[in-house]
């Protein structure tokens, strides 16, 4: 028999939004939840909701307070966050490509002395991962993936960085994470990928969506800067495998 689903935290943010809280822990089951929810109101919109902003383990729903008050608009989404969550969940695979080490992932050498391994082996690992896109966020195209495997699993950094290289490749905690930008980051940078998770002139423009699939693989110097010319003209560089 399967056990009943804990029902949402309903949290108000402000005097018009609500954040539907499935987790307080990083929780791909939640994360599920968070993101049929979003698709629910996206299929089924409720009068008065201006827009949702999924993340990790909740839901951040705006709404106009002149069309909906906080204790109905919070009934209709416990309604609609307690319909079963199709286990299929419908996303793509990508296959995303990564120079690893040296001056594309300075912090290589240093993860693999921590882990009491070497850096082949941190490599190996990292690209051994099954990887699920959990939320998009902080600067465009920042992708949080969950599917870090156990062993690279360690503490952020304790002084994080002002600026790291667009297009980072990084592990922190217990995810993984794809830097489209140049910005900020405590995580621990592996290496750097041409790609372009974030394109303003491109269609798409957002490459990636929660729920979609990421595979990594290396790829060498002279591979990089051929493919970061191509990614700079607007091609895309990963490669969509299939549907799943």
């Amino acid at each position: 028999m399967v056990p009943p689903r804990t029902p949402p935290r309903l949290l108000p943010s402000g005097d018009s939004a609500i954040t539907v809280e499935f987790s307080r822990k990083i929780d791909d089951e939640a994360n599920r939840r968070v993101l049929a929810l979003d698709r629910t109101l996206a299929q089924e919109p409720i009068a008065g909701v201006t827009e949702t902003v999924p993340t990790y383990r909740s839901l951040l729903v705006h709404y106009d307070p002149t069309e909906i008050d906080f204790p109905t608009l919070g009934r209709k989404l416990t309604q609609l966050a307690e319909r079963p969550v199709s286990s299929s969940e419908r996303s793509r695979l990508w296959r995303v490509p990564v120079a690893y080490g040296g001056e594309y992932g300075i912090d290589l050498e240093d993860v693999a002395k921590t882990l009491g391994t070497t850096p082949e082996d941190v490599v190996a690992r990292h690209i051994a991962g099954d990887y699920r896109v959990a939320m998009l966020g902080f600067t465009p195209g920042w992708s949080y993936l969950s599917g870090l495997p156990e062993t690279l699993h360690m503490p952020r950094r304790q002084n994080p960085r002002l600026l790291t290289p667009a297009g980072t490749i990084s592990v922190g905690g217990v995810q993984a994470g794809i830097q489209c930008l140049a910005g900020p980051s405590g995580w621990h940078l592996l290496g750097c990928t041409p790609v372009r998770t974030y394109q303003l002139h491109r269609e798409p423009t957002f490459l990636l969506e929660p729920g979609d699939r990421v595979k990594f693989y290396q790829i060498d110097a002279k591979t990089y800067a051929e493919q970061e010319r191509a990614a700079e003209r607007g091609e895309i560089i990963a490669e969509l495998v299939r549907q799943i």
